[in-house]
Formats: structure tokens, C-alpha cells, sequence
């Protein structure tokens, strides 16, 4: 590999570039902070309990407008007692009266909250409780069409509930303290209106144990149009930057007339996968209906971490090995292989939880014991790959350490051209390694400021939007610390500049 840009970068230029980008970082996190609303909203939907006396899988009862259904406010109502639990449909109609949906929000994720009341002689049963949900989604786009239904599902859900309070008559009526309970994800808003019908069937087998059920409310989670608007113009804006900077890379390394070295390769891919997750797909479900855009964010996040810890062991290696080992992807098969191991491992739960929401966005992996127990063991295993990767890399970052400080040492017997050239491995390593444990610790600050903030924060007149920040600002610093990478240590074609094959071989003898 050809002298990089960074050994021939003045101090003066060197200190312009950081300037340069802290710059264009700040301006990210003031875009999440400012600007940018909350990532996130949330509405609450008290359902509706509609009576269908035939108890029809698969019907549709709306709780207002055209064919709006028979209601009952409370199942204390004489009308309820000579009900059944079938003839019972708990309908939400999504959005509220004189709203809309819209495909800015992304996504909406439909989350349960059970109203359960203490009776002595129906309490909910010790041990794991199952709740059995006949649920079903339509839509429509127009308030005076036809409802079009467009899932239907029975779903299984684990109904977790404590009482607080001593179990006698006399706390009769008070309410349990349940868990929420997941729902459905779906992928993508293409229409202007749902509408969600529950059924909770009871027979000898079903429903059995789940005490008295008085109400059920429905929390709708969307990302918000602004936010969305924010995210989007920030990748649409990013994305030529990154694409630009990488074939400007690789051009450099076609001038240089010889095979690319295996550090090259590495920060070709960084720029590849960087270019990749700032493509914003998301475009196309502004206009048409894209439910798998949520498993396409998930792999183009992954290919990107895969690439940045890839590129990290192999930079690292670089500078370890000696003339005979170095520049094969064969002497790192091990680590690259843990990142591929625990990448693969992550995709396949991710294809299953997702993958599986394109069919059925009711269905949940956490829903049954086996599900859990795989779906536990997936991340367990990504998590041991990811632990063995780190001890590896903190390991070889400590032995290049020791055999800088080793060489340090003997940097004044050399001579002035050799001199030369170990301290600006030794730069560009060590500069490396500050501008990557930055970014992890503004990451983790960040991270603190967005759990403990609760999300807004006063600043004067304004307020500090601390979730979209920390979103808006993780983005830029990625995307920053890529473009930095590639530009730095893109081949310099200033007269003088030496092999790094050369140079790594004799920092190792």
C-alpha cells in the first residue's frame, strides 16, 4: 500500500480537516436537536366493544362512521350479561375521527394493555397464562368505502399480571397491573385508515385462567412525518458525499498501476457498505407499498457494522504482522469469520421475526416456548461472537501498542529517512484509534443523554430534542468517521511516498 494521504498532510491542513468535520458533526446534532421532532409518537385507542351475537371469524365491526357497530359501554350493562365472551369484538379505528395515517410514518407497531379486574372466584391462574387473540387488520382509503381486510390471525401472547393488594372480597373490582403485550409490526403505512378487530374466544381450552377482562387498550406507535422527513433529506444528502468520496478512493488506487493491498480492500468495503446505508430506500414507501422496508434498514445497519469491524481487525492486523503473513485475509479468518458467524446468526433471527411480518404482521417469536428458547439462543450466540471478537481486537491493538513503544525507543538511533517513516505509521495508528474510541464515547454518552433526558431537554426558549439528537448525531458521526477513513488514507501520489509493505515488516523486526 502506497504512503496515505495522512503521512503527507501537514499539521496545519491536518488540524483544518478535524475542524472540517467536528464542524459538520456539531451541525448533525443540532439538525436531531432543533429541528428534527421527536423520532416517535404514541396514541392510545380505548377499544370499542362491539356485540356480534354470531360470533363470525373474520367480520368486520366498526366502532364509528358508516355501519357502525352495536356497542356496549360496560359488561355490567344488563345487555352484557346475556352475552357470551365470543360475541365480544373489541374494534379500534386507527386513526382518531378527522385524522389520517400517512406513509411518512414508516411503520406502526400495535401494543396491548389488558384491563384485568380481581374476582375471588375468577382470578387469573398462577404460572404462565396464555392469551389467545383473534385479531384481524383492514383498511381503507376513502371514509365511505368498503373496509378491506387485509390480515387475519390467531395469535398466542403470554399475559403477565400482579396484584398488589391482599386477594379477598374486599379488593374485588381493583384492577391487576399487567404487563403490555406486543401486538403487531407493521412495515409500512400505505393507507389512510385501519381498522383493528380483537376477539378473545373462550372455550374449555382457550382462554382459560385469564381472570375478567373489563377493557382493552391499544397503543399505536409510529415514527413521526417530520422526523422521517429530517432522516430521509439527511441521507438523500449524504449518500453522493459517501458514493463521491469512495470512487474518488478507488481512483486513487487504479493511478497507483498495481493490486490493491488488503487494508485497501477493507476501506473499499467500509466506503461500499457506507454507501449502501445511506441509500434511502425509504423513498419508495412514500409511493408505494413496501412492508419488508424494515428488514432492509436491518441488513443495511448490519453489512455496515459487519464492514467497520472487518475493517478494524484488519487495519490493526496490518500493522502487526510481519512481511510474510500480512496482506492475506487468511492470517485474520478467524475474527473476520467470528463477525461473519455472529452477522449470519443475527439475519436469520431477524428473518425470522421479520422476515415472517410480511405475511403475518401479528406474528411474534417471543409468542411460544420454543420461539423464545430460539430466539434466546440467537442472540446469546451473536452475543458470545461479538465478546470473542472484541478480546481479539483489544488484544491486537495491545501488542501493536507494545511494539510501537518498543520502536519508539529506538526511533533517535535511526536514521533521519527511516525516522521518518515509523513516526508516520505510528501517526496515522494512533490517530486512528483516537477518532474510533471518540466516536464509541460520544456514542455512549449520547446514549446516556437520550435514557436519562426523557427525551426533551430546556435550552432557553427552546427545547433540546435529546432522542432525535442522539439518532441524527450516531448518523453523521458513522458517516463522518467513514468519509475521514477514506480520505486519509486514500494513496498519496506526492513524490517520496514509501511502501507500507515495507514499513509494517520492519515495525514487526
Amino acid at each position: 500500500m502506497s504512503g496515505a494521504i495522512i503521512e503527507n498532510m501537514s499539521t496545519k491542513k491536518l488540524i483544518f480537516f478535524g475542524l472540517f468535520i467536528l464542524s459538520f458533526q456539531l451541525l448533525f446534532v443540532l439538525l436531531g436537536a432543533f429541528i428534527a421532532p421527536s423520532p416517535t409518537a404514541a396514541v392510545s385507542y380505548l377499544a370499542t366493544k362491539c356485540i356480534s351475537r354470531h360470533g363470525v371469524a373474520g367480520s368486520l365491526l366498526a366502532p364509528w362512521g358508516p355501519g357502525q357497530c352495536q356497542q356496549i359501554r360496560s359488561f355490567d350493562q344488563p345487555v352484557a350479561k346475556m352475552l357470551d365472551a365470543n360475541d365480544i369484538v373489541f374494534s379500534v379505528h386507527i386513526p382518531v375521527p378527522g385524522t389520517e395515517m400517512s406513509p411518512w410514518f414508516q411503520y406502526m407497531l400495535l401494543v396491548l394493555q389488558v384491563d384485568v379486574s380481581f374476582r375471588v372466584i375468577n382470578q387469573i391462574a398462577e404460572g404462565d397464562v396464555v392469551l389467545t387473540v383473534d385479531a384481524g387488520l383492514a383498511y381503507r382509503d376513502v371514509l365511505t368505502s368498503d373496509w378491506t381486510t387485509k390480515f387475519h390471525s390467531m395469535e398466542e401472547r403470554p399475559l403477565r399480571c400482579a396484584f398488589a393488594l391482599p386477594k379477598t372480597y374486599e379488593n374485588e373490582g381493583r384492577f391487576y397491573e399487567c404487563d403490555p403485550v406486543p401486538l403487531m409490526e407493521l412495515g409500512s403505512v400505505a393507507h389512510k385508515y385501519y381498522l383493528l378487530n380483537l376477539r378473545l374466544p373462550a372455550n374449555s381450552t382457550t382462554n382459560v385462567g385469564v381472570g375478567e377482562i373489563k377493557d382493552v387498550l391499544v397503543v399505536a406507535i409510529h415514527q413521526n412525518g417530520g422526523f422521517t422527513k429530517v432522516w430521509l433529506s439527511m441521507k438523500t444528502l449524504s449518500a453522493p458525499g459517501i458514493c463521491g468520496a469512495t470512487l474518488w478512493y478507488w481512483h486513487r488506487i487504479v493511478l497507483a498501476a498495481r493490486q490493491p493491498a488488503l487494508l485497501e480492500q477493507a476501506i473499499l468495503a467500509l466506503g461500499v457498505s457506507t454507501v449502501m446505508l445511506d441509500l434511502p430506500a425509504e423513498w419508495l414507501s412514500l409511493v408505494l407499498e413496501r412492508t419488508w422496508m424494515l428488514l432492509f434498514v436491518d441488513v443495511q445497519q448490519g453489512v455496515f457494522y459487519g464492514a467497520l469491524f472487518c475493517f478494524w481487525i484488519i487495519f490493526c492486523g496490518e500493522h502487526l504482522m510481519d512481511g510474510g503473513r500480512r496482506n492475506r485475509l487468511a492470517a485474520y479468518w478467524w475474527q473476520v469469520g467470528l463477525v461473519l458467524f455472529g452477522s449470519a446468526v443475527l439475519l436469520f433471527f431477524d428473518l425470522s421475526e421479520r422476515g415472517t411480518h410480511l405475511t403475518n404482521p401479528f406474528y411474534s417469536i417471543w409468542a411460544s416456548d420454543m420461539g423464545t428458547m430460539a430466539a434466546t439462543t440467537f442472540i446469546v450466540v451473536a452475543a458470545i461472537s461479538a465478546c470473542l471478537y472484541f478480546l481479539s481486537l483489544c488484544g491486537t491493538v495491545i501488542c501493536v501498542f507494545r511494539n510501537i513503544g518498543k520502536k519508539m525507543q529506538q526511533l533517535h538511533a535511526m536514521p533521519p529517512a527511516r525516522r521518518q517513516r515509523y513516526q508516520g505509521i505510528i501517526f496515522r495508528f494512533k490517530f486512528l484509534m483516537l477518532v474510533t474510541l471518540a466516536c464509541a464515547a460520544l456514542t455512549i454518552v449520547f446514549f446516556i443523554l437520550n435514557q436519562v433526558s426523557e427525551g426533551n431537554l430546556p435550552c432557553g426558549h427552546y427545547t433540546l430534542k435529546v432522542h432525535s439528537a442522539f439518532l441524527t448525531g450516531i448518523f453523521g458521526m458513522w458517516n463522518l468517521y467513514v468519509f475521514s477513513i477514506v480520505f486519509l488514507y486514500a494513496p498519496s501520489h506526492k513524490k517520496g511516498s514509501e511502501s507500507a509493505h515495507s514499513l509494517n515488516a520492519d515495525v514487526k523486526n
